[in-house]
Order: C-alpha cells, then sequence, then structure tokens
C-alpha cells in the first residue's frame, strides 16, 4: 500500500486509474505514487542519508541557494552540492524577527531555518555558495555571512553583454579557487568534465520524464512530475532511479481526460514544502504539463556543451569550451533566463518553444510575494499569452501562508471555465513581444 503525498487516503498500488467515463476531481488520489516513483517520496531522507555518509567519508558539503552555481564545479573538488532553498511556512516567523515581513518568503523560510538551526543539511554545510540575484538575497547573506562561511558570487544581469560573460566566467575561476583552497585539492579539468557527464546525464533523464507531459493522456500529474528531482544532484541511485521512473512511465495506459485543462506554470520555484498552488491547480481539474521554472524545466532545457557552435557548420566545434570546461559551464549557466536578468528576452521564447511543445489550454504565472523581478516581468509574460499564442492568462501572487487559498482555488476555476469555452482572451499588445537586446 502507498500514500499519496498530499492525500490522508490509502491507495492501491496502480497507475493513473480513473474509471474510464469519468475523470478525478483530485488528481492526486488518482495517480498515488507507485513502483519507481515511490522512491523520490522518500526524497530528502534519502539525500539526509547520503550527506551523512559522505561526511563520514570525510567528503564537505557545499551549501547551494540558487541555479546559478554550477554544481559540476562542487562535485569535482569532491564535495556534495546541497540545495537549501526553504519552503516551510512555520520558518517564516522566526525570520522576521530579523527581516521585513514584505519579503518574500523563500529567502524568510531559507533564513528561518538558519536562525533556528532547523535544517540539518545547513546544519551540515561547510560552506554556501550565493549569488548576486535579487536585492532580497544579497542582504539577507549578510545576515547568514554572519554566522556561516559564506562565498557570494557576483551574476552579472546582462546576458546579451559579451563582457558580462566574461566576467561570470571569471567568477566561476574565481570559486573554483576558493574551493581548492577551502578544501585542500586540486580541482583539474578532467574532474569538471567527468561532473559535467553526470550532470548531463542527470538533466537528459528529467527532460525525459517532463517530455512524458507533452501526451494528451500523461501516466503522471504536473505534481509527481515536481517530486521527481533531489535536493542533491549526482546521486548514482537517483539517476538510476530516473532511468526505472521513465521506462515504467512508458508501460503505463492511462485513460485520457479531455476534461483536464492542460497548464503551462511559469514563474518563480516551488521548492519542497511550498507546493500548495501546484497542488490547488490541479485539484481544480487542471493538469500541470509544464513547469517553466527553476524547480521545473527551465535548469535542464540544456546540457553543458563540449564545445560551442563553430562557424564552420553545426557540426564543427570551437574548441574554447572543449579545452576549457570552466568555459563551458560559464556559457550553460549564465543562459539561465532568470527574471533578474536585463532584458530577458530568452524567458519569452523559452515559453513560446514550450507552449508548441506541450499543447497548453493557459498560463498561469506565479509570483511569491514581494519578488519584485518576476511580478514586473509578468506584464510581458501575460502579453506573450494573450497576444502571441492566443491563450487565457493569469497571475497568481501569494505567500507560502494557505490564508488565500480558496480565493486563488476560485479564481483558478474561473480561468478554466475560460480555457474550456475557448472565448478569445483580452487582447491588448502595447510593445513589441520580443525585442533583441543590443550588443
Amino acid at each position: 500500500m502507498n500514500n499519496c503525498p498530499s492525500s490522508n487516503k490509502t491507495t492501491q498500488p496502480t497507475s493513473c486509474s480513473p474509471a474510464p467515463d469519468a475523470c478525478p476531481k483530485d488528481l492526486a488520489e488518482a495517480c498515488p505514487s507507485t513502483g519507481p516513483l515511490a522512491w523520490f517520496d522518500r526524497m530528502i531522507p534519502n539525500c539526509l542519508e547520503y550527506a551523512r555518509q559522505a561526511r563520514q567519508q570525510g567528503r564537505p558539503i557545499v551549501g547551494i541557494m540558487c541555479e546559478y552555481t554550477p554544481r559540476e564545479l562542487i562535485m569535482a573538488a569532491g564535495a556534495v552540492p546541497v540545495c537549501l532553498c526553504g519552503g516551510s511556512a512555520e520558518m517564516i516567523g522566526p525570520a522576521e524577527r530579523d527581516l521585513p515581513a514584505n519579503l518574500c518568503p523563500l529567502i524568510k523560510s531559507t533564513y528561518g531555518y538558519h536562525v533556528e538551526a532547523g535544517n540539518p543539511f545547513l546544519e551540515m554545510a561547510d560552506l554556501i555558495v550565493a549569488e548576486t540575484t535579487c536585492d532580497g538575497k544579497k542582504k539577507m547573506y549578510e545576515l547568514m555571512g554572519g554566522r556561516r562561511l559564506m562565498y557570494v558570487l557576483e551574476l552579472p544581469q546582462k546576458p546579451d553583454d559579451a563582457d558580462a560573460f566574461d566576467h561570470w566566467k571569471a567568477e566561476l575561476r574565481k570559486l573554483r579557487a576558493e574551493l581548492e583552497r577551502r578544501f585542500g585539492v586540486v580541482i583539474t579539468d578532467d574532474g569538471i568534465r567527468e561532473a559535467i557527464r553526470t550532470m548531463n546525464r542527470e538533466r537528459a533523464l528529467r527532460r525525459e520524464l517532463a517530455a512524458l507531459m507533452k501526451s494528451d493522456a500523461p501516466a503522471l500529474t504536473g505534481r509527481q512530475l515536481l517530486q521527481l528531482k533531489s535536493s542533491i544532484s549526482g546521486i548514482a541511485a537517483d539517476l538510476d532511479k530516473y532511468a526505472e521512473c521513465l521506462q515504467w512511465l512508458r508501460m503505463q495506459r492511462p485513460p485520457r481526460c479531455d476534461g483536464r485543462v492542460r497548464v503551462l506554470l511559469t514563474g518563480v520555484p516551488v521548492v519542497h514544502g511550498a507546493e500548495r498552488v501546484v497542488d490547488i491547480i490541479e485539484s481544480a481539474g487542471g493538469l500541470i504539463v509544464a513547469m517553466d521554472n527553476c524547480t521545473g524545466l527551465k535548469p535542464i532545457l540544456e546540457d553543458v556543451e563540449t564545445g560551442v557552435p563553430s562557424v564552420h557548420g553545426p557540426d564543427a566545434r570551437d574548441t574554447e569550451s572543449a579545452d576549457d570546461p570552466v568555459d563551458a559551464l560559464a556559457r550553460k549557466y549564465f543562459s539561465l533566463p532568470c527574471s533578474v536578468m536585463t532584458r530577458n528576452n530568452r524567458r519569452l521564447a523559452v515559453l513560446e518553444e514550450l507552449a508548441a511543445e506541450y499543447r497548453p489550454d493557459c498560463v498561469i504565472d506565479l509570483v511569491w510575494q514581494a519578488c519584485l523581478t518576476y511580478d514586473v516581468e509578468s506584464w510581458r509574460v501575460k502579453d506573450l499569452a494573450e497576444n502571441r499564442l492566443g491563450l487565457p492568462f493569469m497571475k497568481i501572487v501569494t505567500d507560502y501562508s494557505p490564508s488565500d487559498s480558496a480565493r486563488i482555488a476560485m479564481r483558478v476555476e474561473a480561468l478554466f471555465e475560460t480555457a474550456r469555452g475557448g472565448g478569445p482572451p483580452r487582447s491588448t499588445q502595447s510593445e513589441p513581444l520580443i525585442q533583441d537586446s543590443p550588443r
């Protein structure tokens, strides 16, 4: 017997199995985590056991705060990279003793774990690597750094500027040197390449799992797909389970549920413990077929290339990235389309590609309260959805508290009625959707 993560009811271990003539109201109950999927229901205990064993073997634990930090450099240093982003509403109160109430809940929850010493991964960390993304994070790092060893990467925020890329590459070289100094190791190019191969395999497997949602009748829910990731990357057992999940899911034959509204969810990361809005969407009759965020497709869309495309043709490769794996890492991670970038045109291009591949019926933009960059950028996402894609759009601004769940559910249900009705969305376009930044 297996228990669905979002339900207290015990369910038999079957794939998505509603009656053929009806779609279930609660996808979590209809699609319990069974077979190899159940492995990831124990993700946190699995990662804790792995981290503790690694420490006993003398391997350092390095906490990371954002997808811009290349895990490959940490792995090449013999260390274990662990994501520390907080998703607990219970940690907000302790954080607000030092931080303002009007701040992103992800920042406050992460800091709350710090002041309460409530995150065992954070307590094990020998070093924390952070980045200058949003202002709230930068200032929180200053407070956290008063008690913990921290190294902050300076992230340039003009993605089309050649000097910005060169600066980012220099930042990664400095991180490499800091890891070597801190842990008394030599990070070799071959060690980085081996870590790249491991991470590329993980990204490829997760991309294949995500691609299952392109089906008219996916064998899993968006919530289940969100579960299929680990706080620690590159664990061999996890990679094996990704492959098992992929094979197992391809064998399932769930019924087609035409009443479900296919949703493209974009915006802020949905970290472990903060899945409330995902659950609301899928309990209201939606099926999240694609998540364009840092906990979804955004960081896994491309691998780290061993060489960059050459002017001599698509099959040719220039030698700089092939000879210098740090250059390859810099190119991959600097291309992440976060809302801190200006202009963040690539996010819109990615959304158009995802809409074509996953065929959503509507777009929902999730914004954590006081996340100003995603909140402001939502205007361009709305413009893209309604005027370029012809899809109904809704922005949800919320925090980790469940106090507004009923209101969000009502709005989501109204959006789904519009999507099912097929009526034309309101269309107003006041600027070009994608403008090339001057180079």
